[in-house]
């Protein structure tokens, strides 16, 4: 039986660099969570140094990508019955502090899932406390439009990885996902099972190491993944409409 109600999981490739600050800082924000490291398939000691620092780990054989990694935690936390859980990233972005803010507004019972936002306003959170690039600038512009249209309302940080999450949410997170944009995937499924979101504003770090998903290149790549995403999604629920 788990000694916690609550699971964060932390996907991660070839983090053994990262992983001790972030496991050392989720463990003194949240002493009382379990923690689980989906470790995809990493050639360097990933695994090893999640388990010196007191993480439970689930190794892939092989990179499978982030996508299966994310579904893992969320059902390793529904398979173990956990009543919570959460995601922080492997790279040090994503300050447990903030994590624990998402948690506690989960708790309340206000909703089913918060999802901590870079570029939502409020609770001490100013507006434009990121300077994007422009390469950045355009495509936040564009997939808050795509959202706001699949959504019915605004949704500003629709690739954030930190996330808390109620029981309810967990089965429908653990699915597999079919798309490059897993997180924008999430809000659609979750959108469709009728649960309720919440976008948290938060404070996040610059990343440790790696480059955005929103440079350059990039951020043109991860726009057109978004969109076939959102258009994959108008086709199956008109399927689904025109079978009921």
């Amino acid at each position: 039986m788990a000694a916690s109600d609550t699971l964060v999981f932390i996907p991660a490739w070839n983090e053994e660099q990262n992983l001790p600050a972030v496991l050392g800082e989720l463990h003194a924000e949240l002493p009382d969570v379990d923690v689980l490291v989906v470790d995809d398939g990493s050639t360097d000691r990933t695994a090893a140094v999640a388990r010196e620092l007191g993480a439970d780990v689930l190794s892939f054989p092989e990179n499978r990508g982030l996508r299966a990694g994310i579904a893992a935690g969320y059902a390793q936390a529904h398979e173990r019955g956990y009543a919570f859980c959460g995601r922080v990233d492997a790279d040090g972005q994503h300050p447990p502090r903030e994590l624990a803010k998402l948690l506690a507004i989960v708790r309340s019972g206000e909703v089913d899932v918060a999802v901590g936002s870079r570029f939502a306003t409020g609770e001490g959170c100013e507006a434009f406390r990121y300077e994007p690039s422009p390469s950045r600038r355009l495509g936040t512009a564009l997939l808050r439009r795509g959202m706001r249209a699949a959504l019915g309302h605004p949704f500003h940080d629709a690739t954030s990885g930190m996330y808390a999450a109620s029981a309810a949410a967990l089965p429908i997170l653990a699915e597999p996902y079919e798309s490059g944009a897993p997180e924008v995937e999430s809000l659609l499924r979750l959108r469709e099972a009728g649960l309720r979101v919440r976008e948290v504003p938060v404070h996040m770090r610059e990343r440790a190491s790696g480059e955005s998903k929103l440079r350059g290149r990039r951020a043109v790549e991860l726009v057109v993944t978004v969109v076939g995403t959102l258009l994959l999604y108008g086709v199956w629920r008109r399927y689904r409409g025109g079978r009921s």
